[in-house]
């Protein structure tokens, strides 16, 4: 597996440090030290391929580390922090990631009816988690990002490749996620469409008993099922969407603490602040001007001959 990493390193060394386009639908990669406040976020479904380096990602109560020759399946957006570390010798950070789209899984999932499902592994009811790649999924992977040195056959070739992705991570012990959020009248499928609602209004009063409607469950079925696979409560997580909403707002747009808590939902500026303060640790004000400061110091670093 070792040629096949190496051919994906050399296809993705241009990456930059965010999110950067590959001109393949849906994919995606990035190399280097990520500014902390983009690696504090609302991550997309999505299925991410460790390069070089290595990522910690915590959701909830939960922290999960991966390295090189492993991937991450998220399989509902969920409020997450992201730590990047470099190679044992000092390597530059590098994944690529493939966003997951419902309705693609559907279609593969109709082609694959009398292919027996493998079994549900030890966190059955989480919506992310991490496993070791195989040879297959990183043939696939190869195939798909080499596609960005021939862009004239992406539209051909690239929804196959992406499809042998999905049919490898199906086989493996994360299968049942992709099978799950394609199949409407799962749990984890009913959650995902109540993370989308709450993703979606974050911003607005949303009671917990008109979720659970929407997702045709129980009160106390909803919570219980929300909580496995998110390890959040619902309140909890449309908090640690705004927050993080916020955050974002207030680096890149220049929000004042007021405008950016009035912006998410928040009626008392003074309750955003103390839960700001509890979350990430210090109060908004502070905490935007030292990551502007680190922005602006790692701009200045790389702007030096």
């Amino acid at each position: 597996m070792q040629a096949q990493l190496h051919e994906l390193r050399q296809l993705t060394a241009h990456a930059q440090n965010r999110r950067t386009e590959t001109g393949i639908p849906r994919v995606a990669m990035v190399k280097g030290a990520v500014p902390e406040h983009q690696l504090a976020a609302v991550y997309d479904p999505m299925i991410n391929l460790i390069l070089q380096g290595g990522k910690s990602m915590s959701v909830g109560g939960r922290a999960l580390h991966y390295n090189p020759a492993t991937y991450f399946v998220m399989s509902i957006g969920l409020p997450a922090v992201g730590v990047v570390r470099s190679g044992t010798a000092g390597e530059p950070y590098l994944a690529v990631s493939l966003t997951l789209v419902p309705s693609v899984l559907t279609d593969l999932l109709k082609d694959l009816v009398e292919v027996e499902a493998p079994p549900h592994g030890e966190s059955a009811s989480s919506g992310f988690s991490v496993a070791t790649v195989t040879p297959e999924l990183l043939d696939a992977w190869v195939r798909l990002l080499r596609l960005m040195q021939a862009p004239a056959d992406i539209p051909a070739l690239a929804p196959a490749y992406e499809r042998e992705i999905l049919y490898r991570v199906l086989q493996g012990p994360m299968g049942w996620m992709l099978r799950d959020i394609a199949t409407p009248q799962t749990a984890l499928a009913r959650i995902h469409r109540a993370v989308q609602r709450i993703r979606q209004d974050y911003a607005q009063p949303l009671p917990v008993d008109a979720l659970a409607e929407e997702a045709a469950l129980s009160v106390s079925a909803f919570h219980r099922h929300f909580k496995a696979v998110t390890t959040l409560s619902p309140l909890q997580f449309q908090k640690q969407v705004r927050l993080l909403q916020a955050r974002m707002r207030m680096v890149s747009a220049g929000l004042s603490v007021t405008s950016a808590a009035h912006e998410v939902g928040y009626e008392s500026s003074t309750q955003f602040s103390r839960e700001y303060a509890r979350t990430f640790g210090q109060p908004p004000a502070k905490d935007v001007k030292q990551i502007v400061a680190r922005m602006q110091a790692r701009s200045m670093d790389q702007d030096q001959p």
